[in-house]
């Protein structure tokens, strides 16, 4: 496989760690340079411990790209960042891999519409865990046989977004095949605003975030007489980056955007 070069925008994020360390690990990948915050002119392994690498820092996209000539960036930092930095990096030749949830429709559009313009390819993937990845495709398959559906997700306390983009993933695919219902009982009342969670086509999500937690989805299928649940559970950052891979190996082949990881695995 040719190698891929690789730039990762905040390295120093936990997140951003990891696609760092990936990128030194990966035979094929060549870490050609990173994008943080400060520390501009500086290189990787001098201002922080754990990387071998000793790509430069560069506090500017645009320099970053150009002087780097990457083949690919990844970002995995924040909506408003992530579709900046997507755009910018489209504009210069560049394709790239977002790990960022909270992108809206007219955001996707506007990124698929540059991407085709430009003919690079683009993946933005709400969840780059095979794992949760394959919990959502099983969770379509039993929508089609249980319409009664709930979802429960847990992250971190420090997450910023809820529900989390792979919630509201899931509920756009289940919402795929299954027809839009209310659920519960036709005259259910909140006694306590929220307590029934948020509704998607009447699927209800709940988003729970406490200290500790990592990333978790469980959903909840309910018919007469049984109840089915399909859940994952990511432990350690790590789990997210076989994703990350995947999608740096297969956007190179790309000439459009690709919304989700569920796209491009077999």
């Amino acid at each position: 496989m040719d190698s891929i070069k690789v730039v990762v925008a905040g390295p120093r994020g936990r997140m951003g760690r990891e696609a760092v360390i990936l990128a030194e690990e990966t035979s094929h990948f060549e870490l050609a340079g990173v994008l943080d915050r400060k520390n501009g002119g500086e290189k990787l392994n001098e201002i922080a411990e754990g990387f071998s690498s000793s790509a430069p820092i560069y506090t500017d996209l645009k320099e970053c790209l150009f002087e780097t000539k990457a083949d690919v960036l990844i970002d995995l930092t924040t909506p408003e960042t992530g579709m900046l930095h997507a755009k910018t990096a489209l504009e210069m030749g560049v394709r790239p891999v977002v790990g960022t949830t909270g992108f809206t429709e007219d955001n996707l559009k506007e990124l698929q519409e540059l991407s085709e313009a430009k003919g690079l390819g683009v993946i933005i993937a709400p969840n780059f865990a095979v794992g949760a990845v394959l919990m959502m495709k099983f969770s379509q398959m039993a929508a089609k046989y249980f319409p009664d559906i709930e979802i429960i997700e847990q992250h971190h306390d420090q997450k910023l977004d809820a529900p989390s983009g792979t919630g509201v993933k899931t509920a756009e695919m289940i919402s795929a095949v299954r027809e839009e219902k209310k659920q519960g009982h036709p005259n259910e009342k909140e006694t306590l605003a929220g307590a029934r969670g948020a509704s998607y086509n009447g699927i209800r999500i709940h988003s729970v975030r406490l200290p500790g937690l990592v990333a978790h989805q469980e959903v909840l299928f309910g018919g007469e007489g049984q109840t089915l649940k399909i859940r994952h559970d990511s432990y350690d950052r790590k789990s997210f980056m076989s994703g990350v891979k995947l999608s740096c190996e297969q956007v190179m082949k790309l000439d459009t955007l690709v919304y989700g990881l569920e796209n491009i695995i077999e």
